[in-house]
């Protein structure tokens, strides 16, 4: 394209040319809001069951995937653009989603918890059911690449959902941002603590972020780097 022609020095700009719009604000603390904004999505996942009692041993139905097969899934899942048009740079790290997945089944696809969560992301039914009305997908949870894409966009969600409110839609799950031992710190801790207890006992109207099952936060953060799986 050839350039503009130049405006003499006595011409005065145009009111769309001195017209621009002003950038939009940068965060400059990686630390969650001590009080939230409001949730940007008043329709919510169900509550998870109440634990099981220690005695119960989980069941197994149909067959179990390979860890091949079960690494193409979790990879898949990763790989996804979860909110293309609202929020399209979420990604969902894989050494997050290969973590998780070992830590709640080991990477078994045909295992069944004593809660009813299923397969490899222990993805409980009715959290699958609303997933798919919220996306208007139609994942199966008992197919093990269903369930891996399940359990990545409840991961998505949960980022978007406490990003919203915490971080300014800030949806880095980036390790480096959390601050050693405060494990509130961080977006990361918080969706996996979410992941396990709940969007609800992490993320609460009016208060500050909370990470109520910081054990479970902590295992997983160190398979994120430390899983035999990861090398699968």
């Amino acid at each position: 394209m050839g350039a503009a022609p130049r405006a003499s020095a006595s011409a005065s700009p145009s009111p769309s040319a001195s017209a621009k719009p002003s950038p939009k604000p940068k965060r400059t603390s990686t630390a969650p809001r001590a009080v939230p904004k409001p949730p940007t999505e008043t329709k919510v996942p169900p509550p998870p069951p109440k634990p099981a009692p220690s005695s119960c041993k989980p069941s197994y139905k149909g067959e179990q995937a390979s860890r091949a097969q079960v690494k193409a899934a979790l990879t898949d899942a990763a790989g996804r653009v979860y909110w293309p048009t609202s929020a399209p740079d979420i990604r969902i790290p894989l050494n997050l989603v290969k973590a998780t997945a070992w830590q709640e089944s080991g990477w078994q696809s045909n295992i069944v918890a004593c809660d009813g969560g299923i397969g490899l992301m222990q993805v409980m039914p009715d959290t699958g059911t609303w997933m798919n009305q919220r996306f208007g997908q139609s994942y199966d949870v008992w197919d093990h690449r269903d369930n891996a894409y399940l359990g990545g966009t409840y991961l998505a969600w949960l980022t978007k959902y406490i990003g919203d409110m915490y971080f300014d839609s800030d949806y880095r799950l980036d390790a480096s941002l959390c601050t050693s031992g405060e494990l509130n710190s961080c977006l990361l801790n918080a969706v996996i603590a979410a992941y396990n207890y709940g969007h609800g006992a992490v993320a609460r109207e009016g208060q500050p972020l909370a990470i109520p099952n910081p054990s479970y936060v902590r295992n997983v953060r160190a398979l994120m780097t430390e899983c035999v799986c990861l090398g699968y």
